[in-house]
C-alpha cells in the first residue's frame, strides 16, 4: 500500500542559546578591557587635574611625510585595541545574532528603531572609526539605514564617559550643550537620512539574497565566521588606515597655527564645522584639542563647532562604510553633521 506524501517540514530550527551568549560575553569583555575599565581611571584624572592629555595636534611637523607617518602612529597606538573589536563584533553580529530578531527590533523604518539603535550603543563608547564596522555588520544584516546611522552617530557623540571628561575638563555647560545638541543629532541626521534615502538602490553589498536560516544553520559556524571577518576587514581597514596617513600628513593645513585669530566669527564656525567632519580623532581627543585652542585664544563658537563635528563623522569612517550605505546617504549624514555643528556654535556661544 503506498504511503502518503508528506509536505516538508517547514518549522523554522531554534537559534542556539549559545549563540547571543558568547555574542554578550565577547561584548562585555571586550568593552571592559578596551573602554570601560580604562575611562574609569580617567574620570578621576580628568576630576582631579581638569585634563586628560596633551592635544593630539601638539607638536605637527612640517613635512606632510612626517606628518603623516607622525600622527598615524600616535592614532593608531591610541585605537587599535578599540579597531580590532569593532571588526570582531560587527563579524559577529553576522553570525551570532538571529536575522529574523535584528528584523524586527531594528530592520523597519520606524522611529523607534531609530531610537533603539542610538541606546544600544551607549554601552560602546567606541570612536566614529571603530564603530563603522559594527554598523556595516548590522547593515550586512539587513538593519534599516536609520537604525545603523543611528547606533553609528551615538556611538562617539553620546559617550557618556566623553560628557563626563568634558565636564571636568571644559566645564559642564559645554558638557551639557553636547549632550543636548548630540541627541537632535543623532535622531535628527538619522531619521532623516533614511527617509530622504529610502527609495536609492541598495549598495551592492546589500543586494544578495540572505541565505535561509536551515542552509546558514547547516553551515559550519567557524566558516561563516571567518568568511564574514575575511569580508569586514577587507572592506574597511585598508582604506581606513591610507586615509588615516592622508590626514596626517593634511592636518598641517587644516589646523594652523592661529593663535588669538580664531574668534566667535561666523566664518570660522563655519571653517572648523567642515573641517571636523573631515578629520579623524581617537574617542574623547575632541576635548584637549579644544582646551589647548580655547588656551590660544579661539571663542566658544568655534569651540562647539568642533566638539560637536570632530567626534562625530570622518572622512576615513565615512569611506568605511561605503559598500553599506549609498554615497548620497554619507554625503547627507556628514552635510548634517557640519550643519548641526555650525547652528550649536552659534547658538551655544552665548551660553558658555
Amino acid at each position: 500500500m503506498p504511503q502518503p506524501i508528506t509536505a516538508p517540514d517547514r518549522t523554522p530550527r531554534a537559534w542556539p542559546l549559545w549563540k547571543p551568549i558568547l555574542f554578550l560575553l565577547v561584548v562585555a569583555v571586550g568593552l571592559y578591557y578596551v573602554k570601560w575599565q580604562p575611562y574609569y581611571g580617567k574620570a578621576f584624572l580628568a576630576a582631579d587635574t581638569h585634563s586628560i592629555g596633551k592635544s593630539i595636534l601638539a607638536g605637527a611637523d612640517g613635512s606632510p611625510w612626517l606628518a603623516a607617518w607622525h600622527y598615524a602612529l600616535i592614532y593608531f597606538t591610541a585605537v587599535w585595541k578599540a579597531a580590532l573589536l569593532g571588526v570582531l563584533l560587527g563579524s559577529l553580529v553576522q553570525v551570532l545574532i538571529p536575522r529574523d530578531w535584528l528584523l524586527r527590533t531594528l530592520g523597519h523604518p520606524r522611529f523607534s528603531g531609530t531610537l533603539l539603535g542610538t541606546l544600544i550603543a551607549l554601552p560602546g563608547m567606541m570612536c566614529t572609526c571603530c564603530a563603522a564596522p559594527v554598523a556595516a555588520g548590522l547593515r550586512r544584516q539587513s538593519v534599516s539605514s536609520g537604525a545603523a546611522l543611528a547606533f553609528w552617530l551615538s556611538n562617539p557623540v553620546l559617550n557618556p564617559a566623553t560628557l563626563i571628561f568634558m565636564g571636568f575638563v571644559l566645564g559642564w555647560p559645554f558638557a551639557a550643550i553636547r549632550l543636548v545638541a548630540g541627541v537632535v543629532m543623532v535622531l535628527g541626521i538619522a531619521w532623516l537620512v533614511q527617509r530622504v534615502t529610502a527609495n536609492d538602490p541598495q549598495p551592492a553589498a546589500l543586494r544578495q539574497p540572505p541565505m535561509p536560516p536551515a542552509k546558514t544553520e547547516d553551515r559550519p559556524f567557524l566558516g561563516r565566521w571567518l568568511k564574514a571577518l575575511w569580508a569586514l576587514f577587507w572592506s574597511t581597514i585598508p582604506i581606513y588606515i591610507l586615509a588615516v596617513l592622508a590626514l596626517g600628513a593634511a592636518r598641517v593645513w587644516l589646523f594652523p597655527h592661529a593663535d588669538g585669530a580664531v574668534d566667535n566669527s561666523l566664518l570660522w564656525i563655519i571653517g572648523l564645522a567642515i573641517v571636523g567632519c573631515l578629520f579623524v580623532i581617537p574617542t574623547a581627543a575632541e576635548i584637549p584639542i579644544v582646551q589647548a585652542m580655547m588656551l590660544a585664544g579661539m571663542g566658544a563658537g568655534p569651540a562647539l563647532a568642533l566638539l560637536m563635528t570632530l567626534p562625530a563623522v570622518s572622512l576615513p569612517s565615512l569611506l568605511m562604510l561605503n559598500k553599506v550605505f549609498t554615497a548620497r546617504a554619507l554625503c547627507l549624514t556628514a552635510a548634517l553633521v557640519a550643519l548641526c555643528g555650525v547652528a550649536t556654535g552659534v547658538l551655544g556661544m552665548g551660553l558658555v
